[in-house]
Protein backbone atom coordinates (compact mmCIF):
# COMPACT_ATOMS: atom_id res chain seq x y z
CA UNK A 1 0.00 0.00 0.00
CA UNK A 2 1.55 3.31 -1.55
CA UNK A 3 -0.04 5.60 1.56
CA UNK A 4 1.10 9.23 1.92
CA UNK A 5 0.92 10.19 6.01
CA UNK A 6 1.31 13.77 6.70
CA UNK A 7 2.39 15.05 10.01
CA UNK A 8 0.44 18.48 11.09
CA UNK A 9 2.20 18.98 14.26
CA UNK A 10 0.24 22.23 14.48
CA UNK A 11 -2.79 20.55 14.95
CA UNK A 12 -0.98 17.31 17.10
CA UNK A 13 -2.27 14.50 14.31
CA UNK A 14 -0.85 12.13 11.28
CA UNK A 15 -3.43 12.13 8.68
CA UNK A 16 -3.47 10.68 4.86
CA UNK A 17 -6.01 11.33 2.12
CA UNK A 18 -7.82 8.09 1.78
CA UNK A 19 -11.59 6.89 0.04
CA UNK A 20 -13.63 8.33 1.67
CA UNK A 21 -12.29 11.11 3.22
CA UNK A 22 -9.53 11.42 5.84
CA UNK A 23 -7.58 9.23 8.30
CA UNK A 24 -6.26 10.57 11.27
CA UNK A 25 -4.28 9.94 14.44
CA UNK A 26 -4.86 12.69 16.76
CA UNK A 27 -2.27 12.88 19.95
CA UNK A 28 -2.27 15.56 22.69
CA UNK A 29 1.49 16.64 24.18
CA UNK A 30 1.87 16.42 27.84
CA UNK A 31 5.61 17.38 28.96
CA UNK A 32 7.00 14.45 26.98
CA UNK A 33 4.01 11.94 27.05
CA UNK A 34 2.44 12.12 23.10
CA UNK A 35 -1.40 10.80 24.72
CA UNK A 36 -2.51 9.47 21.34
CA UNK A 37 -6.38 10.11 21.87
CA UNK A 38 -8.27 8.70 18.59
CA UNK A 39 -7.72 6.81 15.79
CA UNK A 40 -10.25 7.08 12.79
CA UNK A 41 -10.51 5.93 8.76
CA UNK A 42 -13.53 6.64 6.42
CA UNK A 43 -16.07 3.37 6.49
CA UNK A 44 -14.82 3.15 2.87
CA UNK A 45 -11.25 2.90 3.95
CA UNK A 46 -11.31 0.43 6.41
CA UNK A 47 -9.72 -3.19 6.36
CA UNK A 48 -6.79 -1.92 4.34
CA UNK A 49 -4.37 -1.30 6.80
CA UNK A 50 -4.49 2.69 7.25
CA UNK A 51 -4.64 3.18 11.18
CA UNK A 52 -1.94 0.98 11.62
CA UNK A 53 0.09 3.13 9.45
CA UNK A 54 -1.11 5.69 10.92
CA UNK A 55 0.23 4.69 14.30
CA UNK A 56 3.32 3.17 13.17
CA UNK A 57 3.90 6.66 12.18
CA UNK A 58 3.05 8.38 15.47
CA UNK A 59 4.95 6.01 17.15
CA UNK A 60 8.10 6.84 15.43
CA UNK A 61 8.07 10.01 15.45
CA UNK A 62 7.25 9.74 19.42
CA UNK A 63 10.95 7.33 19.25
CA UNK A 64 12.83 9.84 16.83
CA UNK A 65 11.72 12.55 19.25
CA UNK A 66 12.49 10.71 22.70
CA UNK A 67 9.02 10.75 23.49
CA UNK A 68 6.47 8.14 25.47
CA UNK A 69 3.41 7.11 24.49
CA UNK A 70 0.32 7.01 26.64
CA UNK A 71 -2.15 4.94 24.41
CA UNK A 72 -5.53 6.78 26.01
CA UNK A 73 -7.76 5.33 22.12
CA UNK A 74 -8.29 1.80 22.48
CA UNK A 75 -6.71 0.80 19.14
CA UNK A 76 -3.19 2.58 20.14
CA UNK A 77 -3.61 0.57 22.88
CA UNK A 78 -4.18 -2.70 21.06
CA UNK A 79 -1.88 -2.03 18.47
CA UNK A 80 0.69 -1.90 20.79
CA UNK A 81 -0.10 -4.74 23.00
CA UNK A 82 0.56 -7.11 19.60
CA UNK A 83 3.82 -5.29 18.46
CA UNK A 84 6.06 -5.90 21.44
CA UNK A 85 8.91 -3.74 19.60
CA UNK A 86 6.65 -0.81 21.08
CA UNK A 87 6.57 -1.27 24.84
CA UNK A 88 9.86 0.50 25.71
CA UNK A 89 7.68 3.60 24.55
CA UNK A 90 5.09 3.77 27.01
CA UNK A 91 4.69 5.97 29.79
Amino acid sequence: MDLAIHHQAAAQRFVAQVEGGEAECVYRLHGGVMDIVHTEVPPAAEGRGIAAALVRAALAHARSDGLRVRPSCSYVRSYMRRHADTQDLLA
